[in-house]
């Protein structure tokens, strides 16, 4: 018996389809999905609304991308606004832009420019952020991570007009790692191997294990060497 191919999905323009599972599925203009959206791909230009949750091996989205449930994927580009009212689970996530995510986010490559806020967990292997504005996530686990500040580009206007109210620095209660370097980080805890607290932070305590190096400016209230 010959199993049936899975079709692919079109949207031009403004349009509406069905949830469903399907080869390869484009959007190009203003796309809404009612239902959970399973796909191989996912190319997404415009406004694209899953209403749902979404499952894709790839998604290549170009400006605004709500997912309404869960998002699953195995690979994320994106350049905009993404924002998942669910949980966040990927391989690699590239974002120039803005992301939401409203229950945890588990992913082995986090590479951010611009801003970002995660409500529950993050968890990722690698963590990269150039912040444009405001970074934030209750509890940040990571193998190793590196905070900055984006630096000037033709970009900044743009970032300066969506988010006019927040300094760019990362926010979080606790940050635990194996390498953790930061800059512009205000934290309760920061807890590692071998940290750097580089300028423009203000940590409570940071607990270390090998090794911590701190810039001159930095404000931090306590330090604790833990282990033999």
């Amino acid at each position: 018996m010959e199993l049936s191919k899975k079709t692919d999905l079109i949207i031009n323009g403004v349009s509406t389809a069905g949830g469903g599972v399907y080869e390869k599925v484009k959007i190009d203009g203003i796309g809404t999905v009612e239902g959970n959206l399973t796909s191989s791909t996912l190319d997404a230009n415009g406004i694209t609304k899953i209403k749902g949750d979404l499952q894709t091996g790839a998604l290549d989205g170009d400006g605004i991308l709500k997912i309404f449930g869960n998002l699953s994927a195995g690979k994320t580009l994106m350049d905009g606004q993404m924002s998942v009212k669910g949980n966040y689970r990927a391989d690699h996530l590239t974002l120039n832009g803005i992301l939401n995510i409203s229950g945890n986010c588990e992913i082995e490559s986090f590479e951010v420019e611009g801003a970002f806020e995660i409500k529950g967990l993050l968890n990722a292997g690698r963590m990269n952020v150039k912040l444009q504005g405001r970074g934030k996530a209750h509890e940040i686990g990571v193998e190793s991570m590196q905070v900055r500040r984006a630096s000037r580009s033709v970009w900044s206007k743009l970032w300066q007009w969506m988010l006019p109210k927040f300094t760019p620095e990362l926010q979080a209660e606790t940050i635990e790692g194996d390498d953790i370097d930061l800059e512009f980080t205000e934290a309760r805890v920061v807890r590692g191997n071998r940290i750097i607290i580089g300028k423009g932070c203000n940590i409570e305590l940071v607990e270390y294990r090998t090794e911590l190096k701190a810039h001159p400016s930095a404000k931090i209230g306590r330090e604790v060497k833990v282990g033999g």
